[in-house]
């Protein structure tokens, strides 16, 4: 049985951020090297979708219809699009990527009252994502809170809170409307998701990601190639890049719009949709000039909601003449991927039902 990063190194175990800071750090410790090298040359693409939320809401049917029909493209041709005139002040996504910031800058000691034991901790921070289960470790530290259906938080920095608690429940509401508009672009009810999967108690995980900058960017990796849990993914970053999605099989640079938000579609609307939408594959790599930090909400289905295909969808296209994937309680495919290493699509694919 391959023994795991931190029991190889345990002498040495640390986050990535004291590891960066070490003095005349020229090369990175073995265990942050990735067999896997990085492709040389990912692809810029200024053809990922982008929609203009004010569209969704509308007054003027052509507007709104255009725009949901450019929301569903992108979840079935994409699985990734930009958000753009989605309401959120771009003063409040600078105060919470100043906050995150901030809360990775304090001192290690403090930094380990967070530190959690379980993968469903309400408040956990740590480095790389399962550091018990892998070979080598990922250069990336992380925050993790569960903020929906109950709201928790760290008790510092203080004004981690108050800037928390508006961020989410405005990413909440945009992902909302989101889901509404994307039920419609599949022909269903505006709430027929809403409904579905209990939307009212909607699993919301706030996630702060932190990307020192590396000695060697093209031997570490900062998160692997993942697909993610949940319906969509939110992301906002500071002014450095480093998201990668694949696209048709080959990997594209994210390079964000002035103020826009990055969604991904989850493996969960991949389930409900039957397969007509795709989750998206995609990975965070590092660079040898800045650090980067990025803050992810996650959203997805009651806890104990099981999830499979939608009814009104299964059989109603050619390519689907039964159920594509077996149903599931969310809790538990949650807790199947965050306690394993992140292998793409590796939990999804035992739900898949060959044959149809």
């Amino acid at each position: 049985m391959a023994t795991s990063a931190v029991a190889q190194f345990s002498d040495t175990y640390s986050t990535v951020k004291v590891v960066s800071e070490s003095p005349d750090l020229n090369s990175i410790p073995s265990h942050y090297i990735h067999s896997t090298s990085l492709d040389a040359s990912p692809e810029d693409s200024k053809a990922i979708p982008v929609i203009d939320f004010s569209h969704l809401t509308s007054n003027q049917s052509d507007q709104w219809y255009k725009a949901i029909q450019d929301l569903g493209e992108a979840c079935e041709k994409w699985g990734f699009f930009m958000v753009v005139n989605h309401g959120i002040p771009e003063s409040l996504i600078r105060e919470v990527i100043e906050v995150t910031d901030k809360f990775f800058n304090m001192p290690e000691e403090e930094k380990k009252r967070f530190e959690g034991k379980h993968v469903l901790d309400p408040v956990r921070c740590g480095t790389s994502f399962n550091a018990s289960k892998e070979k080598a470790l990922f250069w990336r530290d992380f925050l993790k809170v569960f903020v929906h259906p109950e709201f928790h938080c760290p008790s510092d920095p203080r004004a981690f809170r108050d800037i928390m608690l508006e961020y989410c429940e405005s990413s909440r509401n945009v992902t909302k409307k989101l889901l509404g508009a994307i039920s419609e672009s599949l022909n269903l009810d505006e709430r027929a998701i809403y409904n579905a999967l209990e939307l009212d108690s909607m699993f919301q995980i706030f996630i702060g990601n932190y990307y020192p900058r590396c000695p060697q960017p093209e031997l570490a990796m900062g998160m692997p190639p993942h697909s993610d849990h949940g319906l969509l993914t939110i992301l906002i970053e500071n002014q450095v890049g480093g998201l990668q999605i694949m696209h048709e099989g080959k990997w594209v640079n994210v390079n964000a719009l002035p103020n826009s938000l990055l969604v991904n579609t989850g493996d969960h609307l991949e389930i409900f949709s039957n397969g007509k939408y795709k989750s998206v594959v995609h990975r965070a790599v590092v660079n040898g000039r800045a650090t980067r930090i990025s803050v992810a909400t996650a959203h997805g289905p009651s806890l104990e909601t099981t999830v499979g295909p939608a009814s009104q969808l299964v059989g109603s296209t050619s390519s689907s003449q039964g159920a594509r994937y077996a149903a599931m309680k969310y809790k538990d495919f949650m807790y199947s991927q965050q306690s394993n290493q992140l292998d793409g699509k590796s939990i999804l694919d035992r739900l898949r039902i060959h044959g149809n």
